[in-house]
């Protein structure tokens, strides 16, 4: 190989490659750097070769480091900056908190992240909206016409459904005695009107032989305002949602003595399950009123050997209602 293509080799300034059949042209400078090449290692003399020049560059700001990223890659033009050029801190700049993954769980929280609940008002209801109130149980404050009118609207309870008419009550509402029978049978939800038919006839006689008559001194209702299907006994649901208009029926009144007339009306006046005959020739208590057991007129018309024992039950009503100042 001639010695100029020796030199350009050693300078890395030959061509890689080229075109077969044509020869390589260096440059006129190359060529002559390299003639001088090698008549010096010809000669075993030292020969500076000039570098090549700088070119100046406007300084560009440097980029912001990240903390923990990786330093940048140093460039070849930055080689050969001048050495005296001044040395420039480039800015760290924190790094951003990375996005949590959906699959973390989000942080506990504590008793201070919720401290500025104290500080929030409540809200306020515009003035002209107030809030809802519960419904009042006024049965107690009620006087006759607001009851009946009450008892005549009920819904309270399924006996509603199938009534023809509710069975306050009737009678001389400042009497000193007070009958009280069961339910209303298919003659009284008919008419509206307690112990009718042959049974009302029945209690008539009764009241006559106390010298009482409907209406006179006496006052007549029953524990049910509403028939119940089949004459059936009402259930204890049915008791409990119609006896506040009993009670206050009874506060209206201020009897002296009460009557309760059948098994189910004692059981429902007494809170107890007891049998009639044992009920019978005690007197009892219902409000502070003293009470007196005996038959129902319906029974006492299929055992007529039992009428004897119901007068009996009648004397002691009315010696009672005389120890409680009847009659003065």
């Amino acid at each position: 190989m001639p010695l100029d293509e020796i030199a350009l080799e050693e300078l890395g300034l030959a061509p890689r490659w080229v075109r077969k059949g044509v020869a390589a042209v260096a440059p006129q400078e190359a060529i002559a750097a390299a003639a001088s090449v090698a008549v010096a290692v010809e000669a075993e003399v030292e020969v500076e070769v000039a570098a090549p020049p700088v070119v100046a560059r406007e300084a560009s700001a440097p980029a912001p480091l990240i903390e923990g990223a990786a330093p940048p890659k140093a460039r070849a033009e930055d080689a050969f900056a001048p050495e005296d050029a001044p040395f420039v801190q480039p800015e760290r700049v924190a790094p951003a908190k990375p996005a949590p993954a959906a699959s973390e769980e989000p942080p506990a929280f504590t008793e201070d992240d919720f401290a500025w609940f104290d500080s929030v008002s409540e809200a306020v209801l515009p003035h002209d909206v107030e809030p809802a109130r519960a419904p009042r149980n006024d049965v107690a404050t009620l006087d006759w016409e607001p009851l009946a009118e009450r008892v005549a609207s009920c819904t309270l309870c399924r006996l509603c459904e199938k009534r023809t008419n509710t069975v306050f009550g009737v009678g001389d509402r400042e009497a000193e005695w007070m009958v009280i029978g069961e339910a209303p049978g298919e003659n009284e939800d008919r008419q509206g009107e307690p112990f009718v038919g042959q049974a009302g006839k029945l209690l008539d006689n009764m009241l006559r032989s106390l010298a009482l008559a409907r209406g006179e001194n006496v006052y007549i209702a029953n524990v049910i305002k509403c028939r119940p299907p089949g004459n059936r006994n009402p259930e204890p649901d049915e008791v409990a949602r119609c006896e506040p208009y009993l009670q206050r029926q009874v506060a209206l009144v201020k009897p002296k003595i009460i009557v309760a007339m059948g098994r189910f009306a004692a059981q429902s006046l007494l809170k107890t399950s007891n049998s009639i005959a044992s009920l019978r020739g005690r007197v009892h208590e219902y409000e502070g009123v003293p009470v007196i057991v005996t038959y129902h007129p319906a029974y006492l018309l299929r055992s007529l050997q039992d009428k004897s024992k119901a007068w009996t039950d009648l004397c002691l009503a009315r010696d009672t209602w005389r120890a409680a100042g009847g009659g003065q």
